[in-house]
């Protein structure tokens, strides 16, 4: 690797110091140099080989432009897509999963198995000081759907699967994934979702998926129906989905991702008990397993060869 790659790390002032450490250590050849978020741009800063992204910073594109590459330091980059002078002739490569599918398929089994065992059922008798036991049932009775189904989305089905549930997953174009009935395309979303009792959504956000799960689309679930939202809060139309937990139509929801973030705290969410809400936990990025990741494929493109997770800016992932 050339001594003269430069590297830059634009991370926000209060980012813990283990992000620069463990860059450097993985590219011990390579001039690796923070940027902070708040830094004045300096038309005079040398150009980096490759931008890496702790998250959203309006002027980091003011100042470097002649990058090879830029990683975001997450799996999502619709943030990222967003940012001032964004150049469009330099790929973007995004996190694939660097640790993060596994925690959000912990996630999903927690709140499927709640389902099944209706602890929201048993938590509203309590409030309500009502003993009534109600037949058991297994996760085999339980049809539960997947939107999205790329490296994450098919690890979530995957497990579902494993645990005994009936899965579907939906995805844009056609995809296998051992014991899950895939649809495919745009046409076959209604009948994906059609009597679904437990919908997760792992969707990305892009202008196809904006506001994809509404009133019309969620009232196709099975009356009582739970959904879980790890994907991104833009697929939501948040308002339908209060007025239907309201009604008794869908039975309650967990949801980790919202439209704006930190939720705000007059949100109709917070005040709702069949909702659960998580600060977006769901998949934390591990920063070994993604600095890993990064440096890897920064090596491999100094050599000339592919790299994945390349974004398509036309489809917004």
């Amino acid at each position: 690797m050339p001594r003269s790659m430069r590297v830059v790390l634009s991370l926000p002032e209060d980012a813990d110091a283990c992000w620069l450490e463990l860059l450097r250590a993985a590219l011990p050849h390579a001039q690796v140099s923070p940027r902070p978020w708040a830094t004045p741009v300096d038309p005079d800063a040398l150009p980096a080989d490759y931008v890496v992204a702790y998250g959203k910073c309006d002027t980091l594109f003011d100042e470097q432009r002649r990058m090879k590459a830029v990683f975001t330091l997450s799996a999502g980059v619709g943030h990222l897509l967003k940012m001032p002078n964004v150049p469009r002739g330099v790929p973007i490569i995004r996190l694939e999963d660097a640790g993060m599918a596994e925690q959000m398929v912990r996630y999903v089994l927690a709140a499927a198995l709640r389902f099944v065992q209706r602890f929201d059922v048993y938590a509203r008798q309590q409030r309500d000081t009502l003993w009534e036991q109600h037949e058991p049932r297994a996760p085999s009775s339980i049809n539960a759907g997947v939107m999205g189904l790329g490296v994450i989305g098919a690890q979530v089905a995957s497990a579902l699967v494993d645990a005994g549930f009936a899965v579907r997953g939906f995805a844009r174009s056609k995809k296998d994934v051992d014991g899950v009935a895939v649809y495919a395309g745009d046409g076959r979303l209604e009948a994906f979702l059609d009597g679904l009792d437990f919908l997760v959504c792992v969707l990305p956000a892009t202008p196809a998926t904006e506001g994809i799960l509404n009133r019309a689309t969620l009232s196709r679930l099975a009356d009582g129906a739970h959904f879980v939202n790890i994907g991104r809060g833009a697929a939501l139309v948040e308002e339908d989905l209060v007025a239907l937990v309201a009604s008794g139509k869908l039975g309650g929801a967990t949801l980790d991702v919202f439209r704006k973030e930190p939720l705000p705290a007059d949100h109709p969410f917070w005040r709702c008990p069949e909702i659960v809400v998580t600060p977006h936990i769901s998949g934390l990025t591990v920063p070994g397993a993604a600095i890993t990741q990064i440096a890897d494929k920064i090596m491999r493109l100094e050599r000339g060869e592919p790299v994945s997770g390349v974004v398509a800016f036309e489809r917004g992932y």
